[in-house]
């Protein structure tokens, strides 16, 4: 798909579109076969848990608020004006502990299914299903740690 000229509404979301994924509300802005962008409201101890995009180089800037975000055991903090790099086949996990809501940028290239399966994803609750429609859209959730001694 083309990218259309035209300008995304501040307030505004692609189709009139913003879905619940995670706790997150998620507001599409552009849309195109090379990249696809959304904002992102993310209330404090909500979190992605660490997964990995097989088709797709991912980014986030913050606006407001700070993140977390975990590259295995490697933890980076994130604020306001910061650009997270997670490359494609990286696993990454984001999360909100600063005690109060981030809102960011988001981005991916190419666009490859995240729109279609944040579509999907909107408003379901239960893990094994976010994690079974996920990988049908080329994100692969990593199990979680072991708790064995």
């Amino acid at each position: 798909m083309k990218l259309e000229a035209g300008v995304t509404n501040a307030s505004d979301g692609l189709n009139d579109t913003s879905w619940n994924v995670v706790g997150h509300t998620y507001t599409p802005k552009l849309l195109s076969d090379n990249a696809f962008v959304w904002h992102a409201i993310i209330p404090d101890g909500t979190f992605v848990p660490p997964h990995i995009h097989t088709t797709q180089d991912e980014w986030i800037t913050v606006l407001e608020g700070e993140l977390e975000i975990e590259f295995g055991a490697v933890k980076h903090s994130a604020g306001p004006g910061d650009t997270v790099r997670m490359p494609q086949n990286e696993a990454h996990g984001i999360f909100n502990r600063s005690g109060k809501t981030a809102t960011c940028v988001f981005g991916v290239a190419p666009a490859g299914q995240l729109y279609e399966l944040f579509t999907r994803l909107d408003n379901v609750t239960d893990p094994a299903e976010l994690v079974r429609i996920s990988a049908e859209h080329d994100v692969d959730f990593l199990p979680p740690p072991s708790d064995a001694a």
